[in-house]
């Protein structure tokens, strides 16, 4: 967990970011100079209608894209000129990613699909295993360590998810809608233990959601509105519910 110094540590920054897609022959601009920080130990809600380019921005914060113009800075690392190699390697071992479709493979177990993160990472198969069955355990699991996805339920799945996602104890978490495809109530108790789970362990968090109750239980929100971030529970409010 950070401690206090490092509370005031930038581990991601957004910095004018620009990007262009061509749709229908036609240039969509759908960022124009979006900037964001977010330091050691803050969760950070980013809100915004369909279409808005959320996971777009995850994607590009991610490195999973590169922007047209603009800066993505990871724990204070510039990456613009990094190569591919570079780039999954700081990807691997600095940020974790969880989806609102948990893509967990289906032929594992829920101790496989999380284990594997560290088997990539050239993690022994015994500790791996064990590091898995630890965070399977913590976020409620520990009967279900052996249970196939189609074994599981929704938030169940997504727990493996999260699992997975923090296994390799990265820097940033980043997450797409990750309790948009369960029921309300499943979705609340998989969001208190996502949190818990991230606030813990003092990462810098990123997480897009339409959910503004679940938003106001993080640290700020940012909106998403015509190619920039703009702050603010109430302007996130007032948009959102137009």
């Amino acid at each position: 967990m950070s401690n206090g110094s490092d509370s005031k540590r930038v581990t991601l920054a957004i910095e004018e970011v620009e990007r262009n897609y061509i749709q229908g022959g036609e240039r969509l601009q759908v960022f124009k100079g979006a900037s964001l920080e977010i330091h050691a130990g803050e969760m950070v809600a980013l809100v915004g209608p369909s279409g808005s380019g959320k996971s777009s921005l995850l994607h590009i914060a991610g490195l999973l894209e590169k922007p047209d113009r603009g800066e993505i800075t990871i724990c204070g690392r510039t990456t613009t000129d990094l190569h591919d190699k570079q780039l999954s390697l700081l990807r691997r071992d600095s940020i974790g990613f969880v989806f609102q479709f948990h893509h967990l493979l289906s032929e594992f177990s829920a101790l496989e699909n999380v284990a594997m993160p560290q088997r990539i990472k050239g993690i022994s198969n015994a500790r791996a295993s064990k590091q898995a069955e630890n965070l399977l355990r913590e976020l409620g699991l520990g009967e279900r360590l052996e249970h196939r996805p189609g074994q599981l339920s929704g938030g169940e799945q997504q727990r493996v998810a999260i699992a997975r996602a923090l296994v390799n104890e990265p820097d940033i978490l980043l997450a797409d809608e990750p309790t948009g495809d369960l029921d309300p109530a499943t979705a609340r108790m998989v969001f208190k233990q996502f949190l818990q789970s991230v606030r813990a362990r003092g990462l810098a968090a990123l997480i897009a959601t339409h959910n503004l109750a679940l938003a106001s239980h993080m640290d700020r929100v940012v909106l998403l509105r015509g190619g920039l971030l703009y702050e603010g529970t109430d302007l996130a409010r007032e948009f959102t519910e137009r």
